[in-house]
């Protein structure tokens, strides 16, 4: 009973270590990580359970890798270090190097690893796909829908397939994050896209006159 009371207790040591750190099998599964690591990741500690720790945290040096691969398979017990980088759940870059420390009970057998994650840089941020500019195509279909058109007359005018005018407006939609086309034109006109006050709608990358084709207003 003492054992198992003793095991649960350092379990729930592991899961506090505020620094991200997991136990490997030595092809570098995870067998157990802890909170801190997982969080790296979004998901908990128990999700990470069986995956490739190099897989999650990718190695900038393959050699790196290698040479600690041939050090443990001639016993050596050292401490070892990979750089490695990986994007959060935020899409943000980062870099750091993984803490490799051999640990094992018996002289024989390959040995399990123990691995801290430390982080060497500030996170990257992911570019902003809302500020990226917008296909020809995509600022075309704005105007059209900011000038009255439906659906099938924006195909036409565009000289594109019904389908392909929904798919653009569906990415449109995502990118940001506009639940309906009256709040696509007006982030259109927010976002500088379409020039404000001017009717026909114009696109502000476009000369004068080609937003609604022909200078007139779609209609319904």
């Amino acid at each position: 009973m003492d054992a198992v009371v003793w095991r649960n207790r350092a379990m729930v040591l592991f899961d506090r270590i505020p620094m991200p750190v997991a136990v490997c099998d030595p092809h570098g599964v995870v067998r157990l990580a802890n909170a801190a690591l997982a969080a790296e990741w979004g998901t908990t500690a128990g999700r990470l359970k069986g995956r490739d720790i190099l897989h999650l945290f990718p190695p900038q040096d393959g050699a790196q890798v290698e040479r600690i691969a041939q050090a443990l398979k001639l016993r050596r017990r050292s401490r070892y270090t990979v750089s490695v980088t990986w994007r959060n759940t935020q899409g943000e870059r980062r870099q750091g190097e993984l803490i490799v420390d051999p640990v094992s009970d018996t002289p024989t057998g390959l040995p399990d690893l123990l691995v801290i994650l430390r982080t060497t840089a500030e996170p990257v941020p992911a570019p902003d796909a809302a500020a990226e500019p917008l296909h020809p195509n995509e600022e075309r279909i704005l105007a059209l829908l900011a000038a009255g058109a439906t659906t099938a007359r924006a195909a036409r005018e565009m000289g594109l397939t019904a389908d392909g005018v929904t798919y653009h407006l569906r990415r449109l939609s995502r990118r940001w994050g506009s639940a309906n086309r009256t709040e696509l034109v007006a982030r259109a006109y927010a976002s500088g896209v379409l020039v404000p006050g001017a009717w026909p709608p114009q696109v502000k990358s476009s000369a004068p006159g080609t937003g609604a084709p022909d200078g007139n207003p779609a209609t319904m």
